[in-house]
């Protein structure tokens, strides 16, 4: 009778054993399966961007100074106001016509009006065509032929520094984003205009401006706006793309991971790789819009922590030790 209890104990035994390896491995097996995430290769578009900051600046600025030391008499345009070759932006008195003109005043109008007739106002002309970014003066003040009335400019564009790690991507007609720190949402086209020949050493990196020309220059634009400068190197439109973390390389060949069809495992299988940007991979060849492309998980698993003692802090004796 013991002897058939003790037999029917290991039989339950190695049933509670196989069971516990059965589990064991089903739930491997179910772990194996969702450590892999199945995505579909799509058709989409795909760019090369290299981001930089810049300064919103004049491409030519023009400081207009008077040919006399004087008194402004009339200024007729203002800050922003568009102007051409040849307009008049003011007149102004030299110092030895406004001290007569004062003089004629005070004899009566008919004087006053002989003199101004006689003795004509100096006007002060636009030599090109541009915009009025800076007046500095009003009329009825005196100036002198050292100091800027106004200040011109030929364009705003928004100056660009690169460093040399990325001067060698950049090329005159590149398409560009400018966003303004000012106006983030309003994304203004430009395109590459000018890239500086000499560089500057600036916190010991070599920096190379470059200009970003506005196809439109916005009323909000203003000299000396910080920018957000983004510029297309590269780009492709309706291509495969799939996600770049599915790229795998080794020994110099682009492989994917590729689910075979009616679920027989995975196959290894050689792609060729276009453009890349941080997400996506633009393959070429190997792949189609019909394949799925499996991505395997990537799981954080988290270190066990030590628990260490502060070094400043007295360190207590154990129970043990105490009642020795």
């Amino acid at each position: 009778m013991l002897k058939n209890k003790w037999f029917l104990g290991l039989i339950i035994g190695l049933v509670c054993l196989m069971s516990l390896g059965y589990f064991s491995k089903a739930k491997k097996a179910a772990d194996n399966k969702g450590s892999f995430q199945e995505v579909n290769p799509e058709i989409g578009n795909i760019s090369l961007i290299i981001s930089t900051t810049g300064v919103v600046e004049p491409q030519n600025r023009l400081e207009i100074k008077p040919s006399i030391s004087g008194r402004i008499e009339e200024i007729l345009v203002e800050e922003g106001s568009v102007v051409r070759k040849g307009d008049t932006l003011a007149w102004m008195s030299s110092t030895e016509r406004a001290a007569l003109i004062d003089a004629a005043i005070s004899q009566g109008d008919k004087t006053r009006q002989y003199w101004e007739e006689v003795y004509k106002k100096t006007p002060i002309i636009s030599p090109i065509d541009g915009k009025v970014i800076v007046r500095g003066f009003e009329p009825g003040q005196t100036i002198t032929t050292s100091e800027p009335l106004l200040v011109l400019s030929d364009r705003l564009i928004v100056n660009a520094q690169f460093d040399e790690t990325d001067i060698g991507r950049v090329k005159i007609g590149q398409q560009a984003v400018i966003a303004l720190d000012a106006y983030p949402k309003d994304k203004i086209k430009g395109v590459v205009d000018h890239i500086a020949y000499e560089s500057q050493l600036i916190n010991n990196v070599t920096i190379y401006d470059v200009d970003i020309l506005p196809r439109e220059v916005p009323e909000f634009f203003r000299s000396g706006m910080s920018a957000n400068v983004d510029v297309t190197e590269n780009s492709r439109t309706k291509v495969l793309l799939i996600p770049l973390e599915a790229v795998q390389e080794e020994a110099g060949k682009k492989n994917v991971l590729v689910k075979k069809k009616k679920n027989k495992g995975n196959e290894k299988r050689q792609v060729e790789v276009g453009l890349t940007d941080i997400s996506s991979a633009e393959i070429i060849s190997g792949l189609s819009v019909s394949d799925i492309v499996m991505i395997k998980d990537q799981k954080y698993i988290p270190k066990k922590q030590e628990t260490g003692t502060n070094p400043f802090m007295p360190s207590r004796k154990k129970n043990n030790d105490k009642n020795k």
